[in-house]
């Protein structure tokens, strides 16, 4: 159902907070006709949402990842969950980005936004139907210090395997060599692009688990891609 202004802006006030709360992020009627497009098919948003092949998203600002009960997650943003991921600016915004960003064994089978413009206007409509629109940035959310973003360069580093072999052993203290999921997730045979961005993503702690932060913080860009290419052809 597409909501006029007029009661979007009604939901707001009795939702209590202002337009300002989600126009100050971006193009909140812009945003409702993208979400309309672009995350209809699996989301609700609104007053009577419910949850679909995606959970509803009435009050995603400040929610618990993998938190709504009832609704079936995958194992992997359940995880996340536990390790303390919650929806904010800027993990909703790397997750529009490119979702594998913050969970690599996500079901949601979306390619990402790519124009921050489209992001924010997005983020601004969400907004509007947060119980509690708090961190409201000052800026637009491409602003952050943390981009959410490769360089395209970092992207395009060939990793030696036999290096990655090297570097492993700190892996395979916690995550099985055999590729088995026994209460922490499997990292072999991922493709190289999606391990380097969830690597980067700990090091710019989007992912929130403390123990990978602090482990992929001590990794160079070619250390980050060295694993990555282990790891995707290990048998």
């Amino acid at each position: 159902m597409r909501w006029s202004l007029a009661a979007i802006a009604a939901s707001w006030i009795a939702a209590g907070f202002t337009p300002a709360a989600g126009q100050s992020l971006g193009d909140a009627t812009r945003g409702a006709d993208l979400f309309k497009n672009e995350c209809s098919a699996c989301h609700q948003v609104g007053s009577g949402a419910q949850n679909r092949i995606g959970p509803k998203l009435n009050g995603v600002f400040g929610r618990r990842a993998g938190s709504i009960e009832g609704f079936k997650y995958s194992k992997s943003i359940s995880r996340m969950g536990a390790d303390g991921l919650e929806w904010h600016l800027e993990t909703l915004d790397a997750y529009l980005t490119n979702p594998k960003t913050l969970v690599s064994g996500t079901r949601m089978n979306y390619p990402g936004l790519a124009k921050p413009e489209d992001r924010a206007a997005i983020l601004a409509y969400l907004r509007l139907w947060s119980d509690n629109p708090r961190d409201i940035p000052e800026a637009d959310p491409t602003a952050s210090k943390r981009e959410v973003e490769l360089d395209p360069a970092v992207l395009a580093i060939q990793g030696d395997p036999d290096f990655g072999q090297y570097l492993s052993s700190e892996c395979t203290t916690c995550h099985q060599s055999d590729g088995s999921d026994k209460g922490i997730p499997s990292i072999t045979n991922w493709p190289t692009q999606d391990f380097v961005m969830a690597m980067h993503a700990y090091k710019r702690k989007l992912r929130p688990h403390p123990v990978m932060q602090m482990m992929a913080g001590r990794l160079s860009d070619d250390e980050i891609a060295a694993l990555a290419a282990y790891f995707e052809g290990v048998d």
